[in-house]
């Protein structure tokens, strides 16, 4: 055995020669000079705000440039990655990737023209031009003769126009990605006649429409098909049958009204992510075959929530008719399952909430806004380690279970327009530290606003308007340091997973502006107190002013009384102040001119004096907003005194004949009730006295007709 080792030895080092010549070779190895001059030709027609493509220059090695990779062995180039910039974060990401993400954006995409240089790079394989700015310009038809492309991705580079039919004639090409640009028209089965090798098909959200014979089977067997915001409808395409090795499928917002048919998830493919939302679909749904994400959003499906399969992480059916209890759905078919979001709002469950969430530990958002459900917030909710829970708009009831405490993650509690009561837990501003957003709002909750409510120092959103909460306003108010960053913005949003470039945004209603609306996507814009519409009491704390980045305070329908602070001058951002019907008095404080961005202003119904600050703003506002006050100047029509008081105010208390009027009423009244009681008192008590006085009226109304008579009344 020792012999045979030495023999083989010296052929060991001839293989470790030959192995470490060879890898040398490659590193010394140059790209080819008709290369080099065509990515220069390439780079001249190009706009690069940023200088990112500041290593291409003249004389240099193109195969260390930036984007650029060769062949090891014969330096040609066969690869051309120039996508910017990185994509958007999990809305709960750490800081730091959040930090990278803002730092990607600042490499400005690239932009102006293709040169057709690129035909010179005939070993070409792969070509990734995505998150760029080709606005303006149409996908060269070039690129169908750059015969070598296994990959091409055009996505998010704002390319319009239609799609190049000789595209078609890639007959190697593997990857196509023409996702989220400007494209339109119609596609036709030419641009597909030669994609045999074809596994990925995206190019979704662009305006295109793709009507196929119905009897016509694809030359492709793709793995991913990504069409969504084509117009693929309205009967189910046929042609997807034949997908054999599908897996992804995103044919979303399509136009589609039809039946989903029973082959496409029933069938023996299994689906990691299917996207059928914002379609017309129909019918009922038993099972889900599908591993990973399913959305059904948006459509019109019917009947009980459907079984999934046990590795399922997210699912949407929000905006359906899915009806029937929670419980199966609950409590039997996922036992311990990995999903991590739920999102069922506006369906038709019924019924309890069922207190079977323990083994949903993974579980971190849970959407079931806008149903019919009832019952009790049970108890098992509180240990998940929740990121979100909207229950908005049912009919449910009772207090906040004390285990919600233990939901430390939590970003988004709403809990608004249900039946709730009780008081608002103290343990919410000490154990929900990072929540951001806190809706209790239309419901039956009573007692103080919990001073330890202040130390949640990242809310953005506060509203527990439409209550019975009684006492002051904590004056810490202050602490919402989230409100007083001018700087400090949210982005709600995450995508899915790397196969989905779908994002998921969290969404509240908001009365901002003196409406009820929706916000989603600019939901991270928005800073907002509600109090409105309960029993509070005594000042309008000075130190709302501190809160300069709140953007909406509405303390309306309250017992509010005293000046308004002149500090709330210094909100400077705010879009909408409602201060309307409360006892408010003294006079609007001058510095309200500076509110510049101020759309929506109410003071109505409250005991304010004076004259209405001069501001392009103030002015701008419909009398509507000062009505019930004693203010004076425009807009309102009423003057003002020299000392700047209103005119009827002047005059309040002080005119005698008005205040005679005003007892004679007075007089009027008492005399009324007192003659009436007088009166009618004794018919109560005497049966004869009753008999009488209804004679007696009798004769007095046939005298009083004769009277009238003669008169000519």
């Amino acid at each position: 055995m020792k012999s045979i080792t030495i023999t083989l030895f010296p052929f060991l080092i001839v293989i470790l020669a030959i192995c470490f010549s060879f890898c040398d070779a490659n590193s010394n190895v140059l790209c080819i000079e008709s290369e080099r001059k065509a990515l220069l030709k390439f780079k001249n027609d190009l706009v690069d705000p940023s200088n990112r493509l500041s290593s291409w220059v003249e004389g240099g090695d193109c195969c260390k440039w930036l984007g650029v990779v060769c062949h090891n062995s014969t330096g040609h180039i066969n690869q051309l990655h120039l996508a910017a910039p990185l994509s958007v974060p999990h809305f709960d990401a750490p800081v730091g990737e959040w930090e990278a993400y803002h730092r990607s954006k600042n490499n400005s995409p690239l932009g102006g023209k293709i040169n057709p240089s690129l035909l010179e790079l005939k070993h070409l394989s792969s070509l990734d031009l995505s998150n760029n700015n080709f606005s303006g310009i149409q996908i060269p038809k070039f690129f169908g003769l750059l015969e070598s492309l296994t990959y091409l991705n055009l996505s998010q580079a704002r390319f319009r126009g239609t799609i190049p039919h000789n595209l078609g004639n890639l007959s190697k090409l593997q990857y196509l990605d023409l996702g989220c640009n400007q494209l339109e028209g119609v596609v036709s089965e030419s641009h597909f006649s030669n994609l045999t090798r074809l596994t990925t098909l995206a190019a979704s959200q662009n305006k295109l429409r793709f009507d196929p014979n119905s009897s016509w089977i694809p030359p492709f067997q793709c793995r991913i098909i990504k069409l969504g915001q084509w117009n693929l409808g309205p009967k189910f395409p046929r042609w997807l049958k034949f997908q054999k090795n599908l897996s992804v499928l995103d044919i979303s917002d399509a136009g589609i009204s039809d039946i989903l048919p029973t082959w496409l998830l029933n069938s023996s493919t299994q689906f990691e992510y299917v996207n059928l939302s914002c379609n017309q679909l129909t019918g009922g749904i038993s099972y889900l075959n599908v591993t990973e994400i399913v959305d059904l959003s948006s459509n019109q499906f019917t009947g009980p929530l459907p079984r999934v399969f046990p590795t399922l992480q997210i699912l949407i059916l929000s905006t359906n008719s899915f009806s029937g209890p929670l419980f199966e759905f609950v409590c039997n078919s996922l036992r311990k399952g990995p999903m991590r979001i739920l999102a069922f709002e506006t369906n038709l469950l019924s019924g309890e909430i069922p207190d079977c969430w323990d083994h949903w530990r993974g579980l971190g958002y849970l959407n079931l806004e806008n149903n019919t459900l009832t019952g009790k917030i049970p108890p098992s909710l509180g240990h998940l380690n929740l990121s979100v829970l909207n229950l908005r708009r049912n009919g449910m009831s009772g207090e906040i279970p004390s285990t919600l405490q233990h939901s430390t993650r939590l970003i988004m509690l709403d809990l608004s327009d249900n039946h709730f009561n009780g008081s608002v837990p103290a343990w919410i501003g000490v154990k929900l530290s990072k929540l951001e957003i806190l809706s209790l709002r239309s419901n039956n909750f009573d007692g103080h606003i919990p001073q330890k409510i202040c130390q949640l120092q990242s809310l953005r959103i506060l509203d527990l308007g439409h209550n019975g909460i009684s006492g002051a306003i904590p004056k810490c108010f202050s602490n919402f340091s989230a409100m007083a960053n001018k700087s400090n913005q949210q982005c709600y949003m995450f995508q899915w997973s790397s196969i989905s470039t779908n994002f998921l945004f969290l969404s509240a209603l908001l009365v901002l502006k003196g409406r009820e609306d929706e916000y989603g996507a600019t939901l991270g814009l928005v800073t907002s107190i509600c109090l409105s519409t309960n029993r509070l009491i005594g000042e309008i704390p000075k130190e709302f002013g501190s809160l300069v980045a709140l953007r909406s305070l509405n303390l309306s329908g309250n017992l509010l009384i005293g000046n308004i602070p002149d500090e709330i001058g210094n909100m400077q951002l705010v879009e909408s102040l409602d201060l309307s019907r409360n006892q408010l008095n003294g006079e609007i404080p001058p510095n309200f001119s500076k509110l510049n961005f101020l759309n929506h202003f109410n003071v109505s119904y409250n005991n304010l004096i004076g004259q209405i600050p001069t501001s392009t703003q103030l002015q701008s506002f419909e009398s509507l907003s000062y009505v019930g006050n004693h203010l004076c100047g425009p807009p309102l029509t009423k003057n003002c005194t020299s000392k700047g008081i209103s005119t009827d105010a002047a005059n309040n208390g002080i005119n005698s004949e008005g205040s005679k009027v005003n007892w004679l009423y007075v007089s009027i009244v008492i005399g009324f009730v007192m003659g009436f009681w007088g009166v009618v008192a004794p018919l109560f008590f005497s049966r004869s006295w009753r008999h009488a006085y209804y004679r007696k009226l009798d004769h007095v109304g046939r005298q009083l007709y004769v009277f009238w008579s003669i008169m000519g009344i």
